[in-house]
């Protein structure tokens, strides 16, 4: 259901929920707010969430839970084992998605290193659509390496293609032809977080899937990013504009062999599952739990996270719910853009993605960390957390060469039900200040960086004075302001 107004130039999305509980934000002034980025390493992932005024790092765990989430948790069956709680996210599992069989797991990497540990093996390879930092990490660390097979119209900033994660399907197919034998498994992405969030199509996961059962080489499904892909296929395949969503998740899990998920995305909760139609699967993998997470009715979670995932996995077939990321995300892409700032278009899932080495006109190279360096800029310009997804987000290759991305991106998360429409516009003005005034930023250097998984506490400098420019040019045109 779309919601029109009757006196309004653009269509502006419209929250589908009201506010029953808020909690105060701080807005620290400009120079404090230089001051923290530099005590952060120029890390957003390093600042102190009391420092930060709009957080857009991420939607994993952030995002707002539903009245009836929240009064679910206060039924959890805390038993070590036999839990009712352990049941009935058992059973909203099997109704959701038609899958008997459900490992626990503490988040979405837990199930990434299972899967890791039991298929993946030295010399081995798992095609992907496109790769996850975590994902990758632990393939390699098991000797594996990530092939990625997203098509090209996938590593253009903007063009029209409306599913940019879908597989290159001749290229699958060639590759199963030379190294077939070295498959642990394929991995497929929904909702492709490092290319701005963007999603494959129905049609193109299953044609992917019956490859892989037709080659009998293990498939698996990354959940994470469903819900927004899900949104997407209705709105965009016109196969599936009227099919409940409930039948789509039903086919997917009937057509692969393994899906798992984080729900600190799906299902707005904490914790993650490793989910199968097939026992042998099941059996495969059910003795890494207790090795790694905790005893099967658990897996690390705690069981009032475990009410709300199955509350919120039922509130993900409510297209009403899954549609606020996407419109407001949408809304936030097309003012940027009305304005010129260089955006990933169209408009993904999980956030808005700015095209950072286009914003900044190519002149800080890669070695620079472009992305990095808008990150920072924006944090000074607005108090405005958002995540670098670009040369950082990579991991040097084994010789120690850097690996820069295809793609330098700022990604603005926006959490699900968390900021008003008034927010998203704040957000979007800084960024067109920001944008006036891009000649200003400047580039970043290591200070420490870490051998694994470095954008999560690696610390980063700025290689000239240009973020006391950048403040000073805030003051100028804003005065006392925040």
């Amino acid at each position: 259901m779309t919601v029109k107004f009757y006196k309004q130039d653009h269509q502006v999305p419209l929250e589908m929920h009201k506010v029953r509980i808020v909690q105060k934000l701080y807005l620290p002034p400009i120079e404090e707010r230089v001051r923290k980025i530099n005590e952060a390493g120029n890390n957003t992932f390093l600042l102190q969430n009391r420092d930060v005024f709009m957080d857009m790092l991420t939607d994993s765990g952030v995002n707002a839970m539903s009245d009836l989430q929240q009064a679910a948790m206060l039924r959890a069956d805390d038993a070590y084992a036999g839990s009712e709680t352990c049941n009935r996210l058992k059973a909203a599992l099997l109704d959701v998605f038609g899958t008997p069989f459900f490992l626990p797991a503490h988040q979405g990497r837990a199930c990434e290193n299972i899967l890791s540990e039991a298929y993946v093996k030295p010399g081995m390879i798992c095609p992907m659509n496109f790769h996850f930092t975590t994902a990758k990490a632990h393939i390699t660390r098991c000797g594996g390496e990530v092939i990625e097979l997203v098509r090209k119209e996938g590593l253009e900033p903007v063009n029209n293609e409306p599913f940019k994660g879908n597989f290159d399907i001749p290229r699958l197919k060639a590759l199963i032809d030379e190294r077939k034998k070295d498959i642990a498994f394929l991995r497929i992405e929904t909702g492709t977080n490092l290319i701005g969030g963007q999603p494959i199509s129905m049609e193109n996961m299953l044609e992917v899937l019956s490859i892989c059962r037709r080659e009998g080489i293990r498939s698996v499904i990354d959940a994470s990013l469903l819900q927004d892909n899900l949104y997407f296929i209705k709105t965009r395949e016109p196969e599936y504009k009227h099919a409940p969503l409930r039948d789509i998740m039903h086919k997917l899990a009937e057509a692969c062999d393994i899906i798992y998920f984080s729900s600190r995305k799906l299902g707005f909760s904490r914790g993650g599952a490793i989910i199968t139609m097939h026992e042998n699967i099941y059996r495969e993998l059910m003795e890494f739990v207790p090795l790694y997470e905790g005893f099967l009715t658990y897996g690390g979670m705690e069981v009032r996270s475990m009410e709300a995932m199955a509350q919120g996995l039922y509130e993900t077939l409510d297209m009403e719910v899954i549609s606020q990321g996407p419109i407001f995300i949408e809304a936030l892409v097309r003012e940027l853009v009305d304005y010129g700032v260089p955006m990933i278009e169209p408009a993904g899932g999980l956030g808005a993605h700015i095209n950072a080495s286009a914003f900044l006109d190519g002149r800080i190279p890669s070695n620079q960390y472009p992305a990095g360096a808008l990150a920072s800029a924006l944090y000074i310009a607005g108090g405005i957390r958002g995540m670098e997804r670009g040369s950082i987000s990579e991991q040097r290759e084994p010789d120690g060469t850097e690996r820069y991305a295809e793609l330098e991106l700022l990604r603005l998360a926006v959490p699900r039900r968390v900021f008003t429409l008034s927010q998203i516009k704040y957000c979007a003005d800084r960024v067109k200040w920001l944008f006036d005034n891009r000649e200003l930023i400047g580039g970043l250097k290591w200070i420490e960086e870490p051998s694994v998984l470095r954008f999560f506490f690696g610390r980063l400098a700025p290689t000239s004075d240009w973020q006391d420019k950048l403040a000073r040019k805030f003051r100028e045109d804003f005065g006392d302001s925040l």
